[in-house]
């Protein structure tokens, strides 16, 4: 028998209907995991902790008393210890203060003579608290602050150091403080972009709460900027960070690195070289 009209009708009016409803519930979970999706702060802490000698201290924050590492410059670095440079180092996403490749960096900036703060931010690590760009950025000013008023350091000894979603924070804060040099590990110029490509069938723009868009906030950066980045990078393209450097006042400049969005670190050696170059050219280090 030939379906009806009516019999027709009401077959695609039923598929319409399901097609609506299994789109607005992709967009509820969207939106429901969202916090899950960017920060990813499920990981514990763990075991791990430097080789070099480190403390343990505690900044304030909105939502309390944040833990943060301290690991120093080593006694064979150059530079006189009470000179030495601070670096505040934000982790990217996936990871807490004691993941391994963070711990990497603190140990090779330790030797090439600087300080080290590398804060946690709220509801990583197993801490109180829903992450969210607003409490990061909170966060990060509590490390900045506690620099500037419990250590007495002055702003230019201070570099901000961001690795792939630690550097939306590090723009952030270095947007709005004063500062001797920023580095950018990785940098995305938006995350509501990349989440856009990543799901274009979705308004995603109209759904994030948490945009960390860097392209925003750059151009107030009026510090040196090093910005280092893999064409290996499958996490966030190179041309994100070459869209964010685009955008950024001078001095600037841009370092291709081998080993993608998290080796590069560990298995370029001209990685850390570029930063003591970069920070040497500044007179930030000798």
């Amino acid at each position: 028998m030939v379906p009806s009209f009516v019999t027709m009708k009401r077959l695609v009016t039923g598929l319409a209907i399901a097609a609506i409803t299994a789109y607005a519930a992709a967009m509820v979970w969207l939106v429901s995991q969202e916090t899950n999706l960017v920060f990813r702060a499920h990981r514990p802490l763990g075991d791990l902790r430097p080789a070099l000698p480190f403390e343990e201290v505690r900044i304030d924050a909105e939502t309390g008393a944040q833990p943060a590492w301290i690991v120093r410059a080593t006694a064979s670095s150059p530079g006189a210890s009470d000179t030495r440079p601070w670096v505040i180092y934000f982790h990217g996403n996936d990871a807490n203060i004691a993941s391994r490749l963070n711990i990497l960096h603190y140990e090779q900036l330790a030797k090439l003579g600087l300080n080290v703060i590398a804060p946690e931010y709220r509801g990583f690590a197993g801490l109180h608290g829903t992450p969210s760009e607003e409490g990061l950025a909170h966060d990060a000013r509590a490390a900045y602050d506690y620099l500037r008023h419990q250590l007495r350091v002055e702003p230019r000894r201070i570099v901000i150091y961001g690795w792939s979603l630690g550097s939306a924070v590090a723009v952030t804060l270095a947007s709005q403080a004063d500062e001797g040099a920023v580095v950018l590990e990785g940098a995305p110029a938006s995350i509501v972009d990349i989440g856009a490509q990543r799901y274009p069938f979705f308004p995603i723009r109209w759904l994030i709460r948490n945009p960390f868009e860097s392209i925003v906030r750059i151009s107030s950066v009026g510090s040196p900027l090093l910005f280092l980045h893999s064409p290996e990078d499958t996490i966030v393209p190179i041309a994100e960070g070459r869209r964010l450097f685009a955008a950024a006042a001078p001095p600037k400049q841009f370092v291709e690195v081998s080993g993608g969005h998290v080796y590069a670190s560990e298995k370029d050696p001209r990685f850390f070289p570029a930063i003591r170059a970069f920070l040497h050219g500044v007179q930030l280090i000798p």
